[in-house]
């Protein structure tokens, strides 16, 4: 007998990128819309503080973050764990960008970055003018979701696109 699976919603390329409120690693209200039309942005969805593969995706991005500002780019990391667990974390590697806490799981399931056993890791490219220029879904090439984000920012300050509205 086949499973029948439930059409969750599905991102594309070229959609809006959903806004949304959490809290972030340091207890205050972060708004995604106030980040709109000021900076590209690399959204990216984690299993779990401290486990050896997030731990490398997040100092990935740490370790490019002078690269990640100079394209006009800021990085937000989302798991369900608190924003005790995510200060221990980002105190722990030094990580210069805010991780917000997804407890319920709602901005996963705003983005379609939901999963059967564990939560997957999905990063969105999203440029100034809100709209998703790259998305990539894979739970275990941890350091491709830093290399592909940086090459498509690269290729967002590139094209000169105007910022859509």
């Amino acid at each position: 007998m086949r499973r029948k699976i439930l059409n969750k919603l599905q991102l594309k390329i070229g959609d809006k990128a959903p806004l949304f409120e959490a809290i972030t690693d340091n207890d205050t209200k972060l708004s995604f819309g106030d980040l709109i039309g000021k900076n590209n942005i690399i959204l990216y969805f984690y299993p779990k503080d401290m486990t050896p593969g997030c731990t490398a995706e997040a100092c990935g991005f740490r370790d490019n973050w002078d690269k990640i500002l100079s394209l006009g780019a800021t990085v937000i990391g989302v798991s369900s764990q608190s924003p005790e667990s995510h200060r221990e974390f980002k105190a722990k590697n030094n990580l210069p960008f805010p991780l917000l806490s997804d407890q319920k799981n709602e901005i996963r399931k705003l983005y379609g970055a939901t999963g059967f056993v564990l939560p997957p890791r999905v990063t969105f490219v999203i440029d100034k003018g809100g709209v998703i220029k790259y998305i990539l879904n894979s739970q275990l090439n941890v350091t491709k979701h830093v290399r592909d984000a940086l090459e498509n920012l690269e290729k967002i300050e590139r094209s000169g696109e105007p910022i859509r509205g």
